[in-house]
């Protein structure tokens, strides 16, 4: 896995050994498809990754432009590949990195406390398990969670036979993309939904 875009374009990407399957990366084709729709998202922005995996949204976003990214996983072995890639790809950047039980009904709480008071963010990014009901269930929450910035963007990973809804709060679903199994939806928070 590598950085497709950016200041660090080409740096590799810590991976998880072979044979773990509780770290599953999102490739690079899907990631530059990505990147390349969001492009002008980008620069300046503060980026949350939620089940942060290898961290490659967020590396990719700092590599792109984008002032901050906060990475959050319960694997310590996530966090320590998103630190080595973070020295790899991206030293010096304003990055924190966070461990951190997603699945809890209050985990989204239990961040925001742990973040500088009213920091929000531009850019959500998720990719849970798949097939467990997650992203529908942390969009929802982050939705409610007031990280998200008015008109920012929320993008859930999922496999592409998933249903997620067209509306999710203040969150109302913009593009949906496949690629291969994987689906991406993308929810622009307004402040006329969040009414």
């Amino acid at each position: 896995m590598r950085i497709t875009g950016g200041a660090a374009r080409g740096r590799s990407i810590s991976g998880p050994k072979s044979g773990c399957t509780l770290i599953r990366p999102t490739s690079d084709r899907v990631r530059e498809a990505l990147f390349s729709i969001i492009a002008a998202e980008i620069p300046g922005s503060a980026v949350l990754d939620l089940y942060a995996g290898t961290g490659s949204f967020g590396l990719e976003a700092l590599s792109r432009g984008a002032a901050a990214a906060v990475f959050a996983d319960l694997s310590k072995t996530s966090l320590q590949l998103i630190q080595d890639s973070l020295s790899r790809c991206a030293a010096g950047a304003n990055a924190a990195l966070l461990q951190l039980d997603l699945t809890k009904p209050d985990s989204l709480a239990k961040l925001k406390n742990r973040l500088p008071a009213g920091m929000r963010f531009d850019l959500i990014f998720l990719d849970p398990p798949y097939e467990k009901n997650l992203a529908e269930k942390t969009a929802a929450a982050a939705a409610a969670s007031g990280l998200l910035q008015e008109d920012g963007l929320l993008i859930a990973e999922e496999r592409k036979t998933a249903r997620l809804p067209e509306r999710c709060g203040s969150l109302s679903l913009t593009d949906q993309r496949s690629y291969g199994e994987t689906g991406l939806w993308l929810y622009r928070r307004t402040e006329e939904l969040a009414q």
